[in-house]
């Protein structure tokens, strides 16, 4: 008798990446599906990137949760690869007109409901869609987010600091030594693929000047203050709201206070992790996530 123990190799994932544009509201989005070949249709998770970014950074996320999901990835107007038109367009860069991309979307996509994952500024926008259009989302989760308090000295600076870090964006920045590193020093605690940060400085450089600017504005503003509280205790869906222990763009202590304003809201904090969680503890995000999930 044979007694060597016998192994079946570990079977890989097959993964579907299928990608397209939808012209939404005068501008030609970006979007990808990420999924299983050769399964049933599933349920439909979209994923909303934040404030510089593109769709690029959710993809280890989609992948992760494709065996339950098909997961849609898109770039925000004027973010990525949705690069804005030459024409003047009428829309503003409100975050409430995002949302309403959002819908357009999914609509010309035909997709009834969705399950939705935003982060940052997109999980802003996420907030908002929550409460515009309750009946497109079986659930939702908003990562690193919160509640602001206004300070007009601090958010005058704030905004002065970023109109000079978008207008002086250069593209041999990227060729520059660390510079990826160092762009995104400020987000991070723990490490995250070399890979992974290359392509925030390239989304960051390429994204368009009356998007990136706009959005700065609109983003962190008096109206948000006004209103974002508002709107998260509007808030019917069941949703989960992730902070980062460590985040100081967008601080723990704002996330907790957004939770208190509603009961449909679940909170977790995840310990020693920035604004990226999603990217620096992978696994104990996906746990948290598939928890909410119940997968």
């Amino acid at each position: 008798m044979d007694n060597s123990l016998s192994t079946t190799p570990t079977e890989i994932k097959r993964i579907e990446q299928v990608t397209g544009t939808i012209k939404v509201r005068g501008v030609n989005h970006y979007y990808e599906w990420i999924r299983q070949p050769g399964t049933t249709e599933k349920p439909v998770m979209v994923f909303v990137h934040g404030w510089g970014g593109s769709s690029r950074y959710w993809r280890s996320t989609a992948e992760a949760l494709s065996d339950n999901y098909d997961c849609l990835l898109y770039d925000l107007r004027g973010f990525g690869r949705s690069k804005l038109p030459e024409d003047n367009l009428s829309l503003s860069y409100e975050l409430e007109e995002y949302a309403e991309d959002l819908k357009v979307l999914l609509d010309g996509l035909k997709l009834e409901k969705v399950y939705m994952n935003s982060h940052s500024m997109g999980a802003s926008i996420g907030a908002l869609f929550s409460t515009m259009y309750p009946e497109k989302l079986e659930r939702s989760i908003l990562t690193c987010n919160g509640i602001f308090e206004y300070n007009k000295l601090a958010f005058a600076a704030f905004h002065k600091l970023g109109g000079y870090v978008v207008k002086f964006r250069y593209n041999w920045f990227l060729k520059v030594p660390f510079a990826p590193r160092l762009f995104m020093a400020r987000f991070l605690h723990r490490p995250i693929d070399k890979l992974e940060k290359i392509a925030f400085l390239e989304d960051f450089l390429l994204a368009d000047y009356e998007a990136v600017s706009g959005t700065i504005y609109t983003s962190v503003s008096k109206k948000a203050v006004e209103t974002m509280p508002k709107k998260f205790a509007e808030i019917s869906v069941p949703t989960l709201l992730v902070s980062g222990e460590k985040d100081i763009i967008i601080p723990a202590e704002m996330g907790q206070e957004a939770a208190r304003l509603n009961d449909k809201i679940e909170y977790v904090e995840m310990a020693k992790t920035a604004h990226f969680p999603m990217l620096e503890d992978k696994e104990t995000y996906l746990t948290k996530v598939k928890e909410f999930l119940s997968l």
